[in-house]
């Protein structure tokens, strides 16, 4: 039994079941015990590998796409760079080496990190050591209250599918929450809460859903987005978003744990092992359609990376490689770009302001 896990029994004995979110919340949050909180999960030697880690080049493309937004924005004097939850650092740490390659880029930007693991921070604070004075923040509002006005470009890869999510199953009665609660036996277990909720809470396009179906809604995914939204619609820039998902509104359970790149019972050593969701997609799309903004997107990150040249720059990196590094980089590419691997599962959505027409990776 995790300590994580302890604690949470005697937090549902005092005060009841938990729900879905408010488990993923403690699991990956709790200022002593979360996943996040104590550990670097990332790598082959952790629990997951996210696109950074696989290859320079995706984050050379990231660095390449943030330098052309500039440049479209007529090179604004300040910009504020914020990537939401950028685990080592690695994505960062590549993107400065492609924006370094436009002259007064980096001199224009001051760069903010919403980090809220101690253990990460201190990784981040060693990666990320050469660049001009980073500022972490713990919450997205206080890096916005950071920027204070001028415009923005955003990072946020992997960053939505770990927010924590809802989960309401139709049954014949109504719409039940899905908690977690104890078994006879005292152990961590999953039932649906007794009364049906109010069905205003579901949106209106499930209210038909097959009984036995699975809704997921992310609140605190839906408010960070309309935070970032109206932030650009008011002083302008550009946001690209990155995750695994889904582009259309859909029903299902779509929670995983993972730990050492296998998945695991999500109720299993809570603390010790990730938790994730698919992110919705459309729904972060209507969102942002609340501020007006200009949407691209979602498209599949093969699309997009193909788009944004990633094959010249394996070439370029190929050119000065030995024969295994060469065979290293093809692979990476194919990891990145191909349908049957990160291509396609993981989608790309950009929101930009009215101080950019278009934005680079995107048909018009």
């Amino acid at each position: 039994m995790t300590a994580l896990e302890a604690y949470l029994i005697k937090l549902i004995k005092a005060q009841g079941p938990l729900s879905i979110a408010a488990y993923m919340a403690e699991a990956l949050g709790n200022k002593t015990h979360g996943y996040y909180m104590k550990q670097d999960p990332f790598g082959q030697g952790g629990d997951f590998t996210t696109a950074p880690e696989i290859s320079q080049m995706f984050g050379e493309i990231i660095g390449l796409w943030l330098g052309t937004n500039w440049i479209t924005m007529n090179c604004p004097e300040k910009i504020h760079l914020i990537e939401l939850g950028p685990g080592r650092g690695t994505l960062m740490q590549d993107a400065v080496r492609a924006m370094k390659a436009i002259p007064g880029l980096l001199d224009s930007t001051q760069l903010h990190l919403v980090e809220m693991s101690p253990a990460l921070r201190k990784i981040q604070q060693k990666n990320l050591q050469d660049y001009p004075s980073p500022q972490w923040h713990d919450r997205i509002n206080d890096a916005l209250e950071q920027a204070d006005g001028q415009p923005i470009l955003l990072i946020a890869n992997e960053f939505f599918d770990a927010l924590p999510v809802r989960q309401f199953q139709k049954r014949t009665g109504g719409w039940h929450e899905r908690l977690i609660c104890l078994d006879v036996s005292e152990k961590l277990a999953l039932q649906l809460a007794p009364a049906p909720i109010s069905e205003q809470l579901i949106p209106a396009l499930y209210h038909r859903a097959e009984t036995g179906a699975i809704v997921e809604i992310s609140a605190i995914a839906e408010t960070i987005l309309a935070q970032i939204a109206e932030y650009i619609k008011i002083y302008g820039g550009a946001a690209l978003i990155i995750d695994y998902g889904h582009d259309s509104h859909g029903t299902g359970d779509t929670l995983q744990a993972v730990k050492t790149h296998s998945y695991q019972d999500i109720l299993s050593q809570p603390g010790d092992v990730d938790l994730t969701c698919h992110v919705n997609f459309q729904r972060l799309k209507e969102i942002a359609q609340l501020s007006n903004l200009k949407i691209f997107g979602p498209i599949g990150q093969g699309a997009f990376l193909n788009a944004m040249a990633i094959k010249a720059r394996s070439d370029i990196l190929c050119a000065a490689a030995t024969e295994q590094q060469k065979n290293d980089i093809h692979a990476a590419l194919h990891r990145l770009t191909h349908d049957e691997a990160m291509g396609q599962i993981f989608k790309v959505m950009a929101l930009c302001g009215n101080d950019l027409v278009d934005v680079a990776g995107f048909e018009a």
